[in-house]
C-alpha cells in the first residue's frame, strides 16, 4: 500500500491511497473460504460448494468490503502518525471521477481531499489582560431575593376588590360576541389600570380594547385568539386572584434553606446573602471563561480552508440546509472551528487527559443534583449513587453516555487552564455595574 499527500495550499490537501493485491487478497480469500462452509445452496452439501460458484455469487461484495476495511484503517491512522491537523472530515472523490472495475481491477486507487488548518501558537503572553470581577452583594440585592421568595412561596387567595398585579376572570362581551376568559393585568396599559382598580366581583367593566391592553398579541390571548377587535368591549368580573406573599417566619426560613438551617430574620438575610454571593460569583467565573475564549479568537489566527468546509458542510448534511443558509452562518461556524483548535492545541501543550475516576466523579455530581442530594448523609446513599453512575457510562445501549461525560470533563480541564493562563485584572464593582457588564 502507497499514501501521498499532496498540498496545493497550506490548508488544501489531497490524499491518495494506492492499494495493491497484496493488501486485500489474503484477507478476501480467507472470508471467501469462510462463506463456502456457510454456504447453504441447493443442490450442494454444506461446504461442497464449487469456490468458483462462490466467488461468483460472493466475489465481489467481498472484495468491496474488505477494501472498504483496508481503507476505513488506513486514511485515519495515516491522519495520525502524521499529526494532521484536519478541519471537517476527508472527503472521498466522486466515483466518476475515479471510476472503479470491480470484475478486473486488482490494484486501485482512492483518493481524499482534506481541509487543514494553518499552522498557529497559542502565547498566552501576547493575549490582553483581561478584567475579572468582585461583586458587592448590598441589603438592595438581599431586599429584592427575600421579596420574589415570598412571593414564590406565597398563597393564592380571591379578594373583593381589584388590586395592581391581580388576575381577573370573567366573560367578554361585544354584541352577540362573548368569550369566557381572564385578564392579567401586566397585560394592561399602565394609563389603562384605574379602569379595574377598585372593581369588584359581579362588576362589568366597559373599556377601549385597543386603548387599554399592551399589544395585539395581548389582545389575541386574552380573547381566545379573536383577531381584529376593536371599539368597547365590556367585561364582567366572576372572580379575582391574587399572590398573596409568604409570611417572613420560621416555615419560610425552613421551606427556603432547609429545615432548622437558621432560626431567626438576622441569620436567614445573613444565608441569603451568602447565596447572592456565592450566585454572583460563578457568574463572574463563567463570564471570565467566556471573555478569555473571545480573547484567544481575537489574538490567535487560524487560517481554514474556507472552500472546501462549504463543499464539506453541504456533503455532511445531506441536504438539511442550502448553500445560502450554510453561508449565513458560516462565521459563526469558523469560530467554532477555531475555538476547538485553539483549546485542543492548549490541551496538548499541557498534557491534559481525562481518567475514569474523573469522568466517573463527573457522573456523581449530575446524579446528586438530578436527586437533589448535594452533600448524602450515609456511606449507603454514596454506594448508590456510585452503582447509578456506573451503569450510567456502561450501558451498552448509550455508548454516547461515556463520551458525553467525558467530553464535558475535558472542557472544563481546558477552561481551567486556559483562564489560569491568561493575565487578569480584578475589579470591585456594584451588581447593578455587573449587569451592565454583562448586558442583563
Amino acid at each position: 500500500m502507497n499514501i501521498s499527500l499532496e498540498k496545493s495550499t497550506p490548508v488544501n490537501a489531497r490524499l491518495v491511497v494506492s492499494i495493491s493485491e497484496a493488501d486485500y487478497k489474503p484477507q478476501v480469500d480467507k472470508n471467501l473460504k469462510d462463506y463456502r462452509k456457510r454456504a447453504n445452496i441447493k443442490g450442494f452439501r454444506p461446504g461442497m460448494v464449487p469456490m468458483q460458484m462462490v466467488q461468483k455469487m460472493f466475489g465481489k461484495s467481498i472484495l468491496i468490503d474488505e477494501i472498504n476495511s483496508v481503507l476505513g484503517k488506513a486514511v485515519p491512522n495515516y491522519i495520525k502518525e502524521n499529526n494532521l491537523s484536519l478541519v471537517g472530515d476527508p472527503m472521498p472523490l466522486n466515483e466518476f471521477e475515479n471510476p472503479i472495475d470491480w470484475d478486473t481491477q486488482t490494484e486501485f486507487s482512492f483518493s481524499y481531499d482534506l481541509g487543514l488548518a494553518g499552522e498557529f501558537t497559542v502565547d498566552f503572553e501576547k493575549i490582553p489582560t483581561i478584567s475579572t470581577y468582585e461583586i458587592e452583594a448590598t441589603e438592595k440585592e438581599v431586599e429584592e431575593t427575600i421579596e420574589n421568595l415570598k412571593q414564590n412561596s406565597g398563597e393564592q387567595i380571591h379578594p373583593d376588590s381589584v388590586e395592581d398585579g391581580d388576575m381577573l376572570f370573567g366573560v367578554f362581551t361585544q354584541g352577540e360576541w362573548t368569550e369566557k376568559s381572564a385578564i392579567p393585568f401586566k397585560a394592561i396599559k399602565e394609563e389603562a389600570k384605574a379602569t379595574f382598580i377598585g372593581a369588584t366581583i359581579g362588576t362589568t367593566v366597559t373599556f377601549d380594547i385597543q386603548a387599554t391592553f399592551v399589544d395585539e398579541k395581548s389582545i389575541e390571548l386574552a380573547t381566545g385568539n379573536k383577531t381584529g377587535l376593536t371599539g368597547e368591549v365590556t367585561f364582567a368580573i366572576e372572580d379575582i386572584t391574587r399572590n398573596a406573599p409568604a409570611e417572613l417566619n420560621q416555615a419560610f426560613f425552613d421551606k427556603v434553606l432547609g429545615e432548622g438551617k437558621v432560626s431567626s430574620e438576622e441569620e436567614f438575610r445573613k444565608e441569603i446573602l451568602e447565596i447572592i454571593k456565592s450566585n454572583y460569583k460563578r457568574e463572574a467565573e463563567y463570564l471570565l471563561r467566556i471573555d478569555a475564549e473571545k480573547a484567544l479568537l481575537e489574538n490567535v489566527s487560524i487560517e481554514l480552508p474556507e472552500e472546501f468546509l462549504r463543499k464539506w458542510l453541504i456533503q455532511v448534511n445531506e441536504g438539511k440546509f442550502t448553500p445560502e443558509q450554510i453561508d449565513a452562518d458560516f462565521e459563526n461556524v469558523k469560530k467554532d472551528i477555531r475555538l476547538n483548535l485553539i483549546k485542543n492545541e492548549v490541551a496538548t501543550q499541557n498534557e491534559i487527559k481525562v481518567e475514569y475516576p474523573e469522568v466517573l466523579e463527573r457522573t456523581k455530581e449530575m446524579i446528586r443534583g438530578q436527586f437533589g442530594m448535594y452533600a448524602p448523609a450515609d456511606n449507603s446513599m454514596d454506594e448508590m449513587i456510585e452503582r447509578i453512575a456506573n451503569g450510567y457510562l456502561t450501558d451498552k445501549n448509550k455508548q454516547d453516555n461515556f463520551m458525553k461525560m467525558f467530553n464535558e470533563v475535558y472542557a472544563a480541564k481546558v477552561s481551567e487552564v486556559i483562564v489560569s493562563k491568561v493575565k487578569t485584572e480584578s475589579k470591585n464593582i456594584t451588581v447593578d455595574e455587573f449587569k451592565q457588564v454583562v448586558g442583563a
